[in-house]
């Protein structure tokens, strides 16, 4: 990669970064272009070399998101051992709402607002949901987990581990923990990872402390 490359995609990672932070605070129709060049450090002249509008910014930034959470859920490689995988699932998903709890926000306003510009990425988001589902069923036919339904199994494995980011002001009013200071992700990892395996039969609850 040349000198010219790499700066160019540092600065389209500041302007994808700035846009979600921008995004997740004031959605669509609140945020502007000015804003988010404001918040990459760059002028609105230089933001529109490299976009042609918000709204495409905007697409870019959902797709982007779409892609990073396909990787962090994607199963397969530890389809021998369901434990393993869900466990892993769960801490890298919890880990990356609690570090970038802006891209959670963004999604969740999409959604919440009926997912208009989502369009174009429900069929990406769908495939990875579809192959971990087939991947739940191969160990519930081979007897490697307790039979649950393999989308809603997912659906509340995504809610719990996303409620830290859409409602961290409240998980820190409830958690007793200030602003500025970090949630105690090890405390939430370990009882999301035991209520997710004793639903599937893959651990007991021991004693408490």
């Amino acid at each position: 990669m040349t000198t010219a490359q790499k700066k160019r995609r540092e600065m389209h990672i500041a302007i994808r970064d700035a846009a979600i932070r921008e995004f997740a605070r004031n959605g669509l129709a609140g945020t502007s272009t000015q804003a988010i060049a404001q918040s990459a450090g760059i002028s609105k002249a230089q933001l529109h070399y490299y976009i042609s509008s918000k709204e495409e910014l905007y697409q870019q930034v959902l797709g982007h998101i779409v892609r990073q959470w396909r990787e962090i859920f994607f199963l397969s490689p530890a389809r021998d051992d369901p434990a393993t995988a869900i466990a892993t699932y769960i801490e890298r998903k919890l880990r990356h709402a609690l570090e970038y709890p802006d891209v959670s926000r963004l999604f969740a306003n999409e959604i919440a607002r009926g997912a208009p510009e989502m369009a174009g990425h429900w069929d990406e988001l769908k495939a990875s949901v579809n192959e971990a589902s087939g991947v739940i069923r191969g160990w519930i036919e081979a007897g490697m987990l307790a039979p649950v339904d393999p989308l809603l199994f997912q659906i509340n494995m995504w809610a719990v581990t996303q409620h830290y980011a859409e409602y961290e002001a409240q998980a820190r009013v409830l958690m007793d923990v200030p602003d500025g200071a970090p949630l105690d992700a090890d405390r939430i990892i370990a009882e999301a990872t035991e209520l997710f395996l004793l639903r599937c039969g893959l651990q007991e609850r021991g004693p408490r402390p």
